[in-house]
């Protein structure tokens, strides 16, 4: 037995397609439409047709088998057997995340196989596994920010159960998983939301057309549609965090923003289930009332990313000036990303042409409310040829110390542990011929307006061009990457075990530097973390003499005068 539903406010009748035969569905209120067919369970294809339509894949469907065009396929959550019973959950803010993309995790591109890396993640010191967007998306390759059947995890990846046991394996194995959703926009291939109701409107538009209605005619059920869709992962899925993909791009005029309305009924959840559940959201916004409380006016968020922090740091990195860097390549910009977390803090934006940001209160507003990174699946793909940062060892482990002990969140991007070498690059596999050309000449037409030959710029639509973004693994035994590993170890297990790094407080961290930008000193409690980020050897002066090295990448000794260390290390030493 089971009861098909689907909410279609417009439409005059509405019938269930299966295999043998078409039935006609009972309009309820508010627009959803009902049968209930005895033979049905979980297995069961299915699709709707409105008006007499071609058949289409349910709005909710939890299992598209097909693909996006395909027949919905009937999935019972509830037959999984859960092993996590004595699972707590994890308040994310201040754990470690790990950005992760399953289908160039591993050369299998599953879920299963993603399982089977859990403890490389462990002996790092990794908290939380952050998986790119699940979601049915065209295809078998793709990065996952075009998926169309929300409710769906992508086939490829091993459907809807393999989502299951691997939440499964993370919890046995102490992890928590992040899922990142997409609600701005759906993808150009297999979205046929258009057909069921408004879940889209003209009064607002975005860079990928009209806005999804959060606030027009019809909107309630679209936001019933996005609100419902979050407390599945969390319910029948055990997820224990949201990434929400560029809420800057909900547009939303309502009395309550649908990310508060969202708050609300995630804490709600959270209480029933006796579990922290975290939404971790992404902004260009730089206003910290994303992460305030909802009873004090604020959007309620966990969390948010932090690109300011990034930006700095790799323009202190690289020496990058170009785009946005060029704020960030000023002097005195890290140091003000890593106390007072935004740059653009009502200041001037060249890159945007205006005026941008807001204040975020040392005496309101906590670091761990804020995740910091050296890369992340943006910076890296969304550049021209997916290159990672192109930086000695040295540096790679001064970004790693910087962010790992900020007062921040940290997370890491697949890969960055061990300075992998290979890219991380814009694919897609879109299989119709004019969908994949436009795909191809957007991103070459992109790059070329900054003086790129559309000959450099890898085919998303290649096979060749997801290959390369494929982890190798066997780089880990291999020297430097060896090293970075056991560096990036022995950050995480300092991390955990000295409360001074895991004071977020943003007063807790001070920041000196000299002004040829030669060399750095962060203090945290008792700690220093001593960087010489020059090419030669300095002695890095201390305000108060070390007693102690705790751990150092690069060559460092303690001198009268301060600390030597050869040129791009790093040391944390007590003082």
């Amino acid at each position: 037995m089971h009861t098909f539903t689907v909410w279609a406010p417009d439409a005059a009748t509405v019938s269930l397609v299966l295999s043998t035969e078409s039935l006609e569905m009972t309009r309820a209120d508010d627009g959803w439409w009902t049968l209930e067919v005895p033979d049905a369970g979980h297995g069961t294809d299915y699709a709707f047709s409105i008006d007499g339509s071609d058949p289409m894949p349910d709005p909710r469907s939890p299992w598209q088998p097909h693909g996006v065009h395909g027949s919905s396929r009937v999935f019972d959550a509830s037959r999984f057997s859960w092993n996590d019973a004595e699972w707590a959950g994890r308040d994310v803010r201040g754990a470690v995340f790990y950005e992760l993309h399953l289908g160039t995790f591993t050369p299998e591109g599953t879920l299963d196989a993603a399982a089977e890396r859990l403890d490389h993640l462990v002996a790092l010191g990794v908290q939380v596994v952050s998986l790119l967007p699940v979601a049915a998306f065209p295809g078998r390759h793709g990065w996952g920010y075009d998926g169309v059947d929300l409710y769906a995890v992508h086939e490829p990846y091993g459907g809807p159960e393999a989502l299951q046991r691997f939440v499964d394996r993370c919890h046995t194995a102490g992890l928590a998983v992040c899922l990142d959703v997409v609600y701005n926009h759906l993808g150009p291939s297999g979205n046929y939301l258009d057909s069921f109701g408004p879940y889209f409107t003209s009064k607002h538009t975005t860079p990928w057309g009209p806005a999804v209605n959060l606030d027009d005619k019809g909107s309630d059920g679209v936001r019933r549609w996005i609100c419902d869709n979050a407390l599945r992962w969390f319910r029948e899925f055990h997820i224990d965090a949201l990434r929400l993909d560029a809420v800057h791009a909900l547009q939303d005029d309502s009395p309550q923003h649908v990310l508060a309305q969202l708050s609300v009924e995630t804490a709600q959840l959270s209480a029933e289930l006796g579990r922290p559940l975290g939404l971790v959201a992404e902004s260009d916004l730089n206003d910290p009332r994303m992460v305030e409380p909802v009873a004090e006016g604020g959007l309620g968020m966990t969390a948010q990313w932090s690109d300011d922090y990034h930006h700095a740091l790799h323009a202190l990195l690289t020496g990058e000036s170009a785009g946005y860097y060029e704020d960030f390549a000023q002097p005195g910009v890290f140091e003000k990303t890593l106390t007072q977390v935004f740059l653009h803090d009502g200041s001037y934006s060249s890159f945007r042409g205006k005026d941008w940001g807001h204040t975020v209160d040392p005496a309101r507003h906590r670091g761990s409310q804020f995740l910091a990174y050296t890369s992340n699946h943006d910076q890296v793909g969304n550049r021209a040829l997916g290159d990672r940062p192109a930086l000695t060892p040295g540096q790679l482990a001064i970004g790693a110390a910087l962010v790992i002990t900020s007062p921040y969140t940290p997370m890491l991007f697949m890969g960055e542990e061990w300075g992998a070498s290979t890219p991380w690059r814009y694919f897609t596999d879109h299989e119709e011929p004019e969908l994949a050309d436009a795909v191809r000449n957007g991103r070459r037409e992109e790059f070329g307006a900054h003086g790129w030959d559309a000959d450099e710029i890898p085919d998303p639509q290649d096979p060749a061009t997801w290959q390369a973004s494929l982890l190798d693994w066997t780089e880990l035994d291999a020297s430097p990457h060896r090293e970075l590993l056991a560096w990036y170890r022995d950050l995480l297990a300092l991390r955990a075990r000295d409360e001074n790094l895991r004071d977020d407080r943003l007063g807790s961290v001070a920041v000196t530097s000299d002004a040829g930008g030669d060399w750095m000193v962060v203090s945290r409690g008792d700690l220093r973390v001593v960087v010489n980020l020059a090419d030669a050897e300095r002695v890095v002066p201390v305000d108060r003499v070390p007693r102690d090295v705790v751990t150092a990448f690069g060559e460092a000794e303690i001198v009268t005068d301060g600390v030597r260390l050869a040129g791009h290390s790093v040391g944390v030493f007590a003082v």
